[in-house]
């Protein structure tokens, strides 16, 4: 069993047979029983030491069987010997960076990414000093105190690829933090590149159905168990309901992300003939950063593109009013298609000389496309660029 196909489908659902069941089982406990004291003791030293399982669960914020099940599962999926959840994508950062202080107090960044990871980063609110670089400066901006280097690729929101082994290479004893949010394990596996940490916020495409909110680190065993006790002191455990709708999103994962990957590439083609789009950045077209990364790094071009459009910030925004099938919000990786403006929202809080150097300007619109029929989400951006393509003309 070694096709992601059928691993997202089967993955952690080994002791289902045992237990007699054909879904995952919830469970709500806040509290567990402890019959004998001396078990409950072992079993609460070993879950604070960040072991991933106990005899006894003890208390929820320690441990969750429902929680444990999607772990083991996404972890199948990247290829890793571990998977920690957390109650969001941000939640699992955190706890990377207060893991990360043991090593040093320093961390190479490569811009773009997510803009509340930037905002975090740049705060300083973890207690480390992030400096921000290019991907081919990593090895000689390396310092005796360099604990963490970060990487998101592609890249949110421009789809930048970034070479994960030659970054790894670059690091040397310094591990890598890969967040692969928008490849998602169907078309990239950083582990096998070499990478520490494989980062998702779950909430997008693993999730899949914009109704759960998790964030994921995959990682080994050894890696793992200091990230455990962070999640236990500082409470960050993702909820077992959650975990349930993460769970059961996966088995159609690969599908979901086959079918909205093909309409991005359609969509793509369509919208960089258009008179009112600048400028297409989707890896499938050339037009982003390593795009020859697809194919060997990549699977594929994936679901999400960036328009620039020549109207600039009151073209975007006409374009978000006049919608009506895509969905102007922020996230990604639902079954529906969303779309929505950078500067203004994901990363506002991103310094704005950073935004511009990263090439996230007032005319920027971020795509990610979803699995409806790609005639219909063609003939809804076609109409909201019409006005746009006649202003831009004049």
């Amino acid at each position: 069993m070694n096709h992601i196909d059928t691993l997202a489908v089967h993955a952690g659902r080994e002791d289902f047979a045992a237990l007699g069941v054909h879904a995952p089982p919830i469970d709500l406990s806040t509290t567990y029983p402890v019959a004998d004291l001396g078990e409950g003791t072992e079993s609460f030293d070993a879950l604070v030491g960040g072991a991933a399982s106990a005899a006894n669960p003890i208390y929820a914020r320690l441990h969750n069987p429902t929680v444990g099940r999607v772990e083991s599962a996404l972890a199948t999926l990247e290829g890793t010997e571990a998977c920690v959840a957390y109650g969001s994508g941000m939640a699992a950062l955190t706890a990377v960076l207060m893991g990360a202080r043991s090593r040093g107090g320093h961390v190479l960044v490569v811009r773009p990414l997510y803009g509340t990871s930037d905002h975090l980063l740049a705060s300083g609110l973890c207690g480390l000093e992030a400096e921000f670089v290019d991907a081919g400066d990593i090895a000689a901006r390396l310092r005796a105190d360099t604990a963490l280097v970060i990487i998101e690729t592609p890249a949110n929101p421009t789809l930048d690829l970034i070479d994960i082994r030659a970054v790894v290479a670059a690091a040397g004893q310094v591990p890598v933090l890969v967040d692969s949010t928008f490849a998602t394990p169907v078309l990239q596996k950083p582990a096998a590149l070499g990478a520490a940490y494989v980062m998702h916020s779950a909430t997008k495409f693993l999730g899949g159905h914009g109704d759960v909110i998790a964030g994921i680190v995959c990682c080994s065993e050894q890696r793992a168990r200091p990230l455990r006790t962070v999640r236990a002191a500082t409470g960050g455990l993702l909820h077992p309901l959650g975990a349930y709708l993460l769970h059961r999103g996966l088995p159609t994962l690969a599908l979901r992300v086959e079918r909205a990957q093909a309409n991005a590439i359609e969509l793509a083609g369509r919208l960089a003939a258009h008179p009112a789009v600048a400028r297409v950045h989707f890896p499938g077209l050339g037009t982003v950063r390593n795009a020859h990364l697809v194919g060997t790094q990549m699977a594929g071009p994936g679901c999400l593109m960036a328009i620039d459009l020549r109207g600039g910030y009151e073209a975007a925004a006409a374009v978000m009013a006049k919608v009506r099938l895509m969905t102007p919000a922020v996230s990604l990786g639902s079954v529906d298609t969303l779309i929505q403006h950078p500067a203004g929202l994901t990363h506002r809080v991103v310094d704005p000389q950073a935004r511009l150097d990263s090439g996230i300007g007032p005319g920027l619109l971020r795509l990610s496309v979803g699995i409806e029929a790609v005639d219909d989400l063609w003939a809804d951006l076609a109409q909201a660029l019409e006005g746009v393509a006649l202003s831009a003309a004049a």
